[in-house]
């Protein structure tokens, strides 16, 4: 009897130490996860920045930022966001291609979900056709 109080709370202890350290990890918490540029004319890039805030205890240091496509560049605060503090991602899409798209960001972190997502989305529109009107 007394083995099995003993392994309970053993098996107690650790399921208490191994939450308290999850609860004490860096914590994203997004103003908002996705952004829609709408209609944007062809070949002038957009921007748009993803802020946050560390909600959790520790320190939240960003690792990589890294876009889905050669077609989006991104910057991100390199210092360690302070428990409560802000931070951002910034994103610039080069609207090269005309169409409808759907673009992912992925973070990589020390934070309590180590793989953050974040997408964008909107529609390019053709450049005007250059005018032949008067010329020979």
């Amino acid at each position: 009897m007394k083995k099995i109080m003993l392994v309970c709370a053993v098996v107690f202890a650790f399921a208490l130490s191994a939450s308290a350290q999850t609860s004490s990890k860096a914590e994203f918490k997004f103003t908002a996860e996705k952004y829609d540029f709408g209609k944007i004319p062809q070949n002038k890039p957009v921007t748009t920045n993803f802020e946050f805030t560390n909600i959790g205890e520790e320190p939240l240091i960003i690792t990589e930022v890294r876009p889905t496509c050669g077609c989006t560049v991104a910057d991100y605060i390199k210092t360690p966001v302070k428990k409560g503090e802000k931070g951002f991602v910034k994103i610039t899409f080069n609207a090269a291609v005309p169409g409808v798209f759907t673009k992912t960001i992925v973070i990589t972190s020390n934070a309590k979900v180590p793989t953050q997502n974040l997408t964008f989305t909107g529609e390019v529109l053709p450049a005007p056709a250059p005018s032949t009107v008067g010329t020979r």
